[in-house]
């Protein structure tokens, strides 16, 4: 049996290709190195739908990753099997956040241990290896419960290693330097949230409505302006948007998982031929993830080389990514439309690669 589902694989796949406009931003656009996009006071509509646009991509990672682990259990695997198979693919995961995500992010320069999406689902999926030992209906009432509850802890304040919990954390471990950017809490319950939503996948109506369902719950949170995100609404149109990522609140997850869950029943309805960018995208994650983050590192040389005559600099971890400021040039970095030039020209290179990989692979 093949447990790959279309529609999943093209709802990730669509993702895949907006995150490249996320890490492309980060690399190269001036903006990205000096002030966060979703800064009302700095930003223009233009960068802050450029980000908002990227946020659909943590959650549906990881919420399909639930819905994947679903369908690898569906195959006639044993419990015992599958959590095996979670533990080994999780503690992988977290292996390859500290070491292959490191040398692609940083090369040779040192830099601060991010603990990003891969670590977070990794984690998540240690986590599950235990819930699938509950009923499903339990594991999804715990599910919406930390979803819908853990903003109630915004105001706890943790420390150390424990930062990995429920916030953005900076912490030492050993002398260095370790950012939590995507903690434990709620992203566990977004991937069991997508393992109990396994049994309904096909079910394109119900699906749907769960989708508009969420979307609207994040209409009316919002104009309440009273729980859901620790940023309250201020008034104006882009501050409607601007909900906290990092740890992912109930109207992030809400503004989120609502549109995808739409377009996911809305993909169930097509058909998409084998060598669909989409499909294609959606079947070779880790491979398209780490790829086109090392090629996006690596086209800053010869950018940088043409711009400025040298590339030296571009050893450093750029500002972007934790490093110091003062080691770039004065205004390094280019214009938004050069940005999704760059971007544009990544995802067509990323294409036969990753068609490749998937022959390769099946």
């Amino acid at each position: 049996m093949n447990h790959r589902v279309p529609s999943i694989d093209a709802l990730r796949g669509l993702v895949m290709m907006i995150m490249a406009l996320d890490h492309t931003r980060e690399f190269f656009h001036a903006g990205a190195m000096s002030f966060s996009p979703e800064d009302l006071s700095k930003t223009t509509p233009e960068l802050f739908f450029t980000r908002w646009i990227t946020h659909f991509c943590a959650p549906v990672f990881v919420f399909t990753a639930g819905l994947g682990a679903w369908f690898w259990r569906r195959e006639g695997r044993t419990t015992a099997d599958h959590t095996r198979h979670l533990i080994g693919r999780g503690v992988w995961l977290m292996v390859a956040e500290l070491t292959l995500f490191r040398f692609v992010a940083f090369f040779a320069a040192p830099g601060p241990v991010l603990l990003t999406v891969l670590w977070a689902i990794g984690l998540s999926m240690v986590v599950l290896a235990g819930l699938i030992h509950l009923p499903l209906r339990f594991m999804a009432g715990i599910s919406v419960a930390a979803i819908a509850l853990h903003n109630l802890a915004d105001g706890v304040r943790l420390t150390g290693a424990w930062q990995m919990l429920h916030q953005l954390g900076v912490f030492q471990v050993a002398g260095l330097t370790v950012v939590s950017v995507y903690p434990l809490v709620p992203w566990f319950a977004v991937m069991a949230a997508g393992y109990c939503c396994g049994p309904a996948v096909h079910q394109r109506e119900r699906m749907e409505r769960w989708g508009w369902a969420l979307t609207a719950g994040f209409v009316l949170l919002r104009f309440a302006n009273v729980y859901g995100d620790p940023v309250p609404w201020d008034g104006s149109f882009l501050s409607f948007f601007r909900v906290t990522k990092y740890p992912p609140s109930l109207a992030f997850l809400l503004m989120t998982l609502g549109p995808a869950l739409v377009v996911m029943s809305r993909l169930e309805r097509v058909t998409l031929a084998a060598a669909h960018p989409l499909l294609i995208f959606g079947r070779t994650p880790l491979f398209y993830f780490f790829v086109h983050f090392f090629l996006l590192h690596l086209l800053t040389f010869p950018l940088g080389w043409l711009r400025y005559g040298k590339v030296d600099f571009l050893w450093a971890p750029a500002p972007s990514m934790g490093g110091q400021a003062a080691a770039y040039p004065s205004g390094y970095g280019y214009d938004l439309p050069v940005v999704y030039a760059i971007w544009a020209f990544i995802v067509i290179v990323m294409y036969p690669l990753c068609r490749w990989y998937a022959n390769r692979k099946a």
